[in-house]
């Protein structure tokens, strides 16, 4: 995937093909051993890292921002003092990746922008490498050595250039290696998928045994042609096709689970519950509990009152150590006929139940910052009303 973009971009080819240690790791672009001079004059060699910006999945784009960060000591001219042309830009010494903790950021814009990478990375390597020049005659970036980029071990299809772009590619792999998974792809359920194939995880099993029809094309993500629903296909095989565009992991599992397959779940890192209440439910939520398994159970009643609707959206989490709150939280039975039985569900409020269960997934894995430990979140529609319930004391 890497080696392609380098291969097929003709920038970034052309910065190997002059002789550039050029890469792509961890989203970002890179380029090795390009000389300077230290604050004390000595030559030292260092790495410049760009955001990188495709057009396409093996294509760049123009550069979306102007700014490069360095590694190493801040490049001097020989006398020792700062180039100034470079001009300071944010925070100094951050970690944008495994292996790559930068140590400055600096901004040198021309009135035009760059109109490519090529452009870009020589401009910033001419200003770092000219004094270096002075000091020792001939040394240069342009070693003519290729670098291998990241290998193919990621689980997108493509680069993750968002997480890159906005500097948390960090923090993001807290979420990789994880295995996942969706238990129902009704509409919660969609949305859960939606949002974790944007993730790292290494896999998303999918767990329905329902076909998907016409209602459902109402509540959930994306929009099907006439022809896909004709084929009256399977939730599971529907979604696969879709979000295996984006991401590798996906298994798909065209059953519905209950007390004769559970089993399956053991050795899961995290479970999404988006299932009717019933014996089926109750056979997962008793496994998931003897196991250990942490999980979020979702679940949405909306009732019509008058002329309006009016109702609940549910996310509650259940830890191995925090169980104690499943009895008052969770709805088991069979729901009743008149309640959430007459299953009155919304785009939105499956997209908010969605949200909110993979909001608290990221923050039990530290991508997002928890200060209550909540387990239990609903948001009622009618009093726009956000609740966190059952926070660790």
């Amino acid at each position: 995937m890497t080696s392609a973009l380098i291969k097929q971009s003709p920038d970034l080819a052309r910065l190997r093909a002059e002789g550039y240690e050029v890469a792509v790791k961890s989203g970002y672009l890179v380029i090795t051993n390009v000389p300077y001079v230290t604050p004390g004059r000595l030559v030292q060699r260092g790495i410049l890292v760009s955001e990188l910006n495709l057009a396409s999945s093996t294509t760049t784009g123009k550069p979306g921002s102007h700014v490069v960060q360095f590694i190493g000591e801040h490049p001097c001219y020989a006398d020792g003092t700062e180039i100034k042309g470079l001009g300071r830009h944010g925070e100094p010494s951050h970690k944008l990746a495994d292996g790559l903790i930068v140590n400055h950021s600096f901004s040198n814009k021309p009135e035009n922008g760059y109109p490519d990478y090529h452009a870009k990375l020589c401009r910033y390597i001419q200003m770092i490498s000219e004094p270096a020049g002075v000091i020792e005659p001939g040394i240069t970036a342009q070693t003519g050595v290729i670098v291998e980029s990241e290998g193919s071990d990621s689980p997108f299809v493509f680069l993750d250039t968002n997480s890159s772009r906005a500097r948390i590619t960090a923090i993001s792999a807290k979420l990789h290696g994880l295995r996942i998974a969706i238990a129902g792809l009704g509409g919660t359920g969609s949305y859960v998928l939606d949002l974790v194939a944007k993730t790292p995880v290494k896999e998303i099993h999918l767990f329905d045994d329902d076909d998907f029809r016409l209602h459902n094309a109402f509540r959930s993500p994306g929009a099907p042609t006439r022809e896909e629903l004709a084929g009256l296909p399977d939730k599971v095989g529907y979604l696969m096709a879709i979000y295996s565009r984006m991401h590798k992991g996906l298994v798909p599992h065209i059953e519905k689970l209950s007390a004769s397959n559970v089993a399956q779940l053991e050795g899961f890192s995290f479970v999404f519950l988006c299932l009717d209440a019933g014996s089926e439910k109750k056979a997962v939520i008793e496994f998931l509990t003897s196991h250990g398994i942490p999980f979020i159970d979702t679940g949405i009643g909306v009732q019509a009152a008058d002329e309006n609707l009016v109702g609940i959206v549910r996310a509650t989490t259940v830890l191995p150590n925090k169980q104690d709150h499943i009895a008052n939280r969770m709805p088991l039975a069979d729901a009743a006929k008149d309640d959430y039985g007459t299953n009155i569900q919304i785009a939105e409020l499956n997209a908010l139940n969605g949200a909110l269960a993979v909001i608290k997934w990221k923050k039990l894995f530290g991508f997002y910052a928890d200060f209550r430990h909540e387990h239990h979140t609903t948001y009622t529609i009618e009093v726009n009303m956000l609740l966190s319930e059952d926070t660790n004391p």
